[in-house]
């Protein structure tokens, strides 16, 4: 007995077969299997004499932030959400300057700075000086998909933070206690300026790299100051022919050396490696004592390369390897 389909109906039927099990087939022709996720929490100067208390502290909101990260990866999940989720953490906690532990400018305000960027297209977008949004990188990555622009500052971005209903607060939400200590030793000469940064970098499954950045900036900074952080080729760059770079450091210096670009192109250009473009960069043309980047290359390999006393950092991959670290 013979079943006769219609042309219409044999079309339906195989469009129906291929959205069955194509994506499945794909899906599992993509996945890799291999992952590599980086951060860091600052470069700087942290005395391997701070008290025990506070040594667990790093080292948990370190392992906690690399474990959320390495769980989206893991489980298939992108590069682009596990960098985002790493960076959105270290916001979260006063520990890091970023987020609600930022510090503050020399009008007393805290003005935070985020960038992320998907090497799979070089799309990029940041937000600078916003005073309300509690998550700046979210915001950051809403530009990215929501907007044909790349870079907010100011008021604009926080209109664009309502606009978009992301989570907005008081902007006395940010007034870290610590912080302010710190801000009003700084307005007496009595502390030096910090400008630490928190940064994620990751390559997920599909081969593909994001590197997100964020910080608060430096203590008593001029009002309206913008740093390498929010500054796609300075303090951030993703590109999946080449690697993923988030920096940490004096800003200004790394805006001047278009540090994260610097590294990505002496590996597209000069066939560096990623090792020898990150020393080259950080250790040859970077002044001692500026600071240090992470970076994720498109094979899967990492670094950290710093030219100060510390810097707070992880690295977990698919290969089982799982640690947090602040000095050398």
């Amino acid at each position: 007995m013979k079943i006769l389909f219609s042309k219409t109906a044999l079309s339906t039927l195989l469009l129906l077969i291929i959205i069955t099990f194509l994506p499945i087939r794909i899906f599992s022709q993509e996945l890799s299997g291999k992952y590599t996720i980086v951060l860091h929490g600052g470069a700087g100067y942290i005395s391997p004499d701070i008290s025990e208390k506070i040594k667990l502290a790093y080292f948990k909101s370190l392992s906690d932030a690399l474990e959320l990260g390495k769980i989206i990866l893991e489980e298939g999940g992108t590069s682009l959400d596990a960098v985002e989720q790493v960076v959105r953490y270290f916001e979260d906690d006063t520990l890091f300057n970023a987020g609600r532990g930022a510090v503050f400018t020399a009008e007393g305000r805290n003005e935070l700075d985020a960038s992320i960027m998907n090497g799979k297209d070089l799309s990029s977008d940041a937000v600078t000086g916003v005073k309300i949004i509690k998550n700046p990188i979210s915001l950051a990555r809403l530009v990215m998909e929501k907007t044909p622009h790349i870079l907010f500052a100011g008021k604009g971005a926080d209109y664009l933070g309502l606009k978009m209903e992301v989570e907005t607060v008081d902007p006395s939400y940010f007034k870290v206690e610590r912080r302010y200590q710190q801000w009003k030793m700084r307005m007496k000469k009595t502390e030096k300026s910090d400008g630490e940064t928190v940064g994620c970098v990751a390559i997920d499954q599909f081969g593909n790299i994001a590197a997100a950045t964020s910080t608060g900036g430096l203590t008593g900074k001029w009002a309206g100051r913008v740093g390498d952080s929010p500054l796609i080729s300075a303090g951030t760059y993703a590109n999946n022919k080449t690697c993923g770079v988030s920096g940490t450091g004096t800003g200004e210096l790394f805006i001047k050396h278009t540090v994260a670009f610097h590294i990505s192109a002496l590996m597209e250009y000069k066939d560096y490696s990623l090792q020898k473009a990150a020393e080259e960069v950080i250790n040859s043309i970077m002044p001692v004592g500026s600071g240090g980047i992470i970076a994720v290359d498109k094979e899967g390999n990492y670094v950290f390369v710093f030219n100060t006393p510390s810097m707070v950092r992880g690295v977990a991959t698919s290969d089982g390897i799982f640690e947090v670290k602040i000095w050398n």
